[in-house]
């Protein structure tokens, strides 16, 4: 691996030969050096290992690898139920603004009056989207927000010594993170099979669901793209045998405006804000997950939580439109899930984006789920006149689809040997981030594709096109895929279990 100079090296930061201890500057102390005394403990024995290079180097180095980078500014990015939508700049602009950004959490309450109003906002936007009755904005990540409403509900269950419950139910087409994050709160997984169309098998649920049962984590619409049209009976079914509904709030772009979890029957429910309201994914996090709960979770949520209350005599200059407010913890608060209040940045670009879009929230997810289902057909027209439909079928049967849907490349790896990775790794050589593969589970060779409410029919009919070229590439080809991309086809298994994230020194 040689240092950048250009043309197609790779571009490594610890392989220039600047002088020695060069490359970085310590400010002066602010104390005469004679009258610093610093353990030995905490005395550092050599230099740091950082690159020595000069600040253009430094410059071309990660200009290199953003133009090695794929992301929803360079392209069509349909990677299903993770929503990679545009993000308004001006929620950047806004996030930014150093009354926003140069505050700390410590400082006293009357220095964050601001922040603490779009706080409390933020809680009664989501509220209402949700058929709520209180939010938490602690969580950052929606994974986090799961394990943080599945704790709510145990200890609601302990404080009335209903220990007995100790199971929580889940459909075979739920997000992975679902039984992961039950299981991390110490609770048994019950499965339950889909029946052929792809929705719940009420009968199914009825058969597990007894005295045991604590939570069903579902998300609707589901992972297939299918709205569950017998939510409210499987709610009743739970609730029944007094267990709570769990609402995974991955899909809500779908429903927004225009139905709400409460609705549906469901106790609590957690929001990506980095998916239906355009906080940009954090490459690993973090996000941001707040999550929502009835009346009866409510004295459980993490705090803190923003309350308005009229100011007194000595706040009223400090007051915003007349209101005070406050950092409070609910009564029998399972604790902190997060440092400090959540990811403030996060909340403050949902903010932007609601306060800039509120009025069209149902208008985005009726476009979501119409650029779904034009996608969908538009998929299958092309195909069917490059003369290749026999090999992709729907994952699941549906007049309508919602924000996302489901193909099935069986038939592909059947006659012809080629793969939904295949498929995948042939639509990067067009310049696409591929759609996401193998999820869910019970749709064999599965794609899932989610164009978002961004992008215009142009976007759309081109990748149909392309999809259909795809197809039409021999399977050997497409084996070897992608061809044109900085990095050609990696062991995934492999990489993903052995990370490389340190530069790796001659001496050790």
């Amino acid at each position: 691996m040689g240092s950048f100079t250009g043309g197609g090296c790779m571009s490594n930061l610890f392989e220039h030969n600047g002088a020695q201890g060069k490359g970085y500057s310590q400010p002066k102390p602010l104390l005469p050096e004679s009258s610093l005394s610093i353990p030995p403990s905490l005395s550092r024995k050599n230099l740091p290992r950082w690159p020595r290079l000069s600040e253009p180097e430094m410059v071309r180095h990660f200009t290199w690898l953003s133009k090695r980078n794929f992301g929803i500014d360079t392209g069509f990015y349909p990677l299903g139920s993770c929503t990679m939508k545009h993000n308004p700049r001006v929620n950047e602009v806004i996030a930014q603004i150093p009354g926003i950004a140069d505050i700390h959490p410590h400082q006293p309450e009357h220095h964050l009056q601001g922040l603490l109003a779009i706080y409390h906002e933020m809680q009664y936007m989501l509220e209402v989207c949700s058929g709520m009755d209180q939010v938490t904005l602690q969580p950052v990540a929606g994974a986090q927000g799961e394990f943080t409403a599945v704790r709510c509900v145990q200890e609601y269950f302990r404080k009335r010594g209903e220990a007995q419950r100790t199971k929580v139910i889940v459909p075979d087409s739920a997000h992975g993170t679902n039984p992961a994050s039950a299981a991390m709160c110490g609770f048994e997984i019950v499965e339950i099979p889909s029946r052929s169309d792809g929705r719940i098998d009420l009968d199914a649920l009825r058969a597990v669901a007894d005295e045991t049962t604590a939570v069903m984590m579902i998300t609707n619409p589901n992972t297939l793209g299918l709205f569950e049209e017998d939510i409210l009976e499987a709610s009743s079914i739970v609730h029944s045998v007094g267990g709570q509904m769990y609402y995974d709030g991955a899909n809500f772009n779908a429903i927004l405006g225009i139905t709400s979890p409460g609705l549906m029957g469901f106790d609590a429910v957690h929001f990506n804000l980095h998916k239906t309201f355009s906080q940009p994914h954090g490459g690993g996090g973090p996000g941001s997950g707040p999550i929502g709960v009835k009346q009866h979770l409510a004295e459980f949520l993490p705090g803190p939580l923003v309350m308005q209350r009229d100011p007194e005599d000595s706040e009223m200059e400090n007051a915003i439109d007349g209101k005070w407010y406050s950092w409070y913890e609910p009564k029998h608060s399972i604790g902190k899930v997060q440092q400090w209040h959540g990811n403030a940045g996060a909340v403050i670009r949902c903010w932007a984006y609601y306060r800039r879009y509120g009025s069209g929230l149902k208008t985005m997810s009726e476009h979501a789920v119409l650029n779904a289902n034009y996608l969908r057909h538009a998929i299958h027209k092309a195909t069917k006149e490059a003369g290749v439909d026999d090999m992709l079928v729907d994952g699941a049967e549906a007049k309508v689809a919602k924000h996302e849907f489901t193909l099935s490349l069986g038939p592909a790896k059947e006659s012809h040997g080629i793969s939904a990775m295949d498929v995948a790794k042939g639509l990067l050589d067009r310049g696409y981030m591929a759609p996401t593969v193998y999820f869910p589970l019970v749709v064999p060779e599965c794609m899932m594709v989610e164009p978002t409410e961004t992008e215009s029919k142009d976007t759309l009919d081109t990748f149909a096109k392309h999809f259909a070229e795809v197809l039409q590439v021999d399977a050997e080809t497409l084996h070897a895929a992608p061809i044109t991309t900085p990095v050609r086809r990696v062991d995934e298994v492999y990489a993903a279990r052995n990370l490389c994230l340190r530069h790796p020194y001659d001496d050790e």
